[in-house]
């Protein structure tokens, strides 16, 4: 048994001051308690716990490209996502299985420095450098539930089904290490990614395909209602105009419109960015409880666009934030980004304004959390509940913002105001990950990653 004790913990229905947390040897929350700290004897973690951050959306080999696409040598030429598309094939087509792992662990032990506890791994690199299936199917898929059991962070892999080059065209060369030619392989997939999963007691499973452009129309539809009916679905989708423009060609319909006329789109299913939507399916994606995914960074530096957010919360739609291709990690950072652009395009500051708290910072922390839990399958809707994981990203209590502020505006003095520096600890699944920002085995796990980008040369 562990106790902690908090300056006060962030429930649902606002902070409560002084109260302690006590959990067992695997990390389950036994007893919440107040104490008095006047009395108390035991010594305070000195921070006020918030829900740890869940990060529903990553490419973790991406992380050894973050900020190398940003040299224009031809000023006169295009720079858009699709340039930087190549850019990110080249990275795929070069990591080994042990530099994927060393990677994504230096990667999982940033997101831990920032607050998060649990990552949904969208995860596309299957094969070996030549395309070829390796030995054990999810063999780099183990290598980043490994990565994530040496950090501490809860992995939630989603393996993907990709199968196309674009809309009715045969993969390219440089998507060799991503194809699944048929269902029956992508399903194969799937069950050799579910028994990895069993080697880490914080791991799960879930299922997706990579986009609309990426499997054939009918194997989406196919997937979506044979495949298992109990994991988190992910797709990216609605990213980029063009992407819009060729589904329209194509299909004859925009994407959403189409998943939505044709697959049973529900609360199990994350649409992933989701940028392009007409005011219909804005309202008919909140109406049928599909959750979006959202990563501000990431789709600020594609150029992607911004996310009709306001009007999508207007129908009750649900929202959790990814951090993608990890140019930016910082959980605060990614929901001020989100809100900063509606309120430029809208000229008005009240983006997060359809919720009942009247307190933007403390909407922002709970639909990100909530809606972040249901990306990685966990449906507790109590931020922190007995009989569940402590998972916590302890702010600094002395910080001069924070010791200055008031209960009533913690929540948004971190959001607007928060950096890292102020994340004193994190702790998951019962255990102080971090200290200070810093991971006990940050050391190690640093060299191993420099060593490994030695070898890779690609920065």
């Amino acid at each position: 048994m562990k106790t902690y004790l908090f300056k006060g913990i962030l429930q649902n229905n606002g902070w409560l001051p002084n109260m302690g947390i006590t959990v067992n040897t695997v990390g389950t929350v036994t007893d919440i308690f107040s104490f008095d700290p006047n009395i108390q004897t035991q010594q305070v973690l000195g921070g006020y716990a918030l829900p740890a951050f869940q990060n529903a959306h990553s490419h973790a080999f991406q992380y050894a490209m973050a900020g190398l696409a940003e040299r224009h040598e031809n000023k006169a030429a295009q720079d858009d996502f699709w340039g930087w598309r190549e850019a990110m094939y080249q990275l795929a087509l070069s990591l080994d299985p042990d530099q994927m792992e060393a990677v994504a662990t230096m990667l999982y032990t940033e997101m831990a420095r920032h607050g998060y506890t649990n990552v949904a791994e969208f995860h596309y690199v299957h094969h070996d450098k030549n395309g070829k299936p390796y030995a054990n199917l999810a063999e780099m898929g183990s290598r980043l539930i490994s990565a994530a059991k040496t950090v501490g962070l809860g992995i939630t892999l989603v393996p993907i089904f990709y199968q196309k080059g674009g809309f009715g065209l045969e993969p390219n060369e440089r998507q060799r290490r991503f194809i699944s030619p048929t269902i029956e392989d992508y399903l194969k997939l799937l069950e050799a990614s579910k028994a990895a999963c069993k080697h880490y007691s914080h791991a799960n499973i879930a299922m997706g395909i990579h986009s609309m452009r990426g499997v054939e129309p009918l194997d989406i539809v196919e997937i979506a209602k044979s495949g298992p009916q109990d994991f988190p679905f992910h797709i990216h989708v609605s990213e980029q105009k063009k992407e819009v423009a060729d589904a329209m060609e194509y299909l004859g319909k925009r994407p959403v419109q189409w998943l939505l006329d044709n697959v049973g789109l529900n609360d199990r299913f994350h649409l992933v960015h989701a940028t392009h939507l007409s005011d219909d399916e804005i309202a008919r994606l909140a109406k049928s409880k599909t959750h979006v995914v959202l990563c501000p960074s990431t789709e600020g530096n594609l150029g992607d666009g911004l996310f009709p957010l306001r009007k999508y919360e207007e129908h009750g739609g649900k929202w959790s934030i990814g951090t993608d291709s990890h140019v930016g990690l910082s959980p605060v950072e990614e929901l001020r980004i989100l809100d900063y652009g509606q309120r430029l395009t809208s000229h008005n500051r009240n983006s997060y304004s359809y919720h009942t708290h009247g307190d933007s910072g403390m909407h922002a922390l709970e639909m990100a959390t909530l809606s972040g839990r249901k990306a990685m399958g966990n449906t507790t809707s109590d931020f922190f509940k007995i009989g569940q994981p402590l998972n916590a990203c302890v702010i600094d209590a002395s910080a001069p913002l924070i010791a200055s502020s008031s209960m009533e505006n913690l929540a948004s003095t971190i959001v607007y105001a928060g950096d890292p520096s102020l994340n004193l600890n994190t702790i998951s699944h019962g255990q102080l990950i971090t200290r200070a920002g810093v991971h006990q085995q940050q050391v190690s796990i640093t060299q191993t990653f420099l060593s490994a980008m030695e070898t890779l040369k690609n920065r």
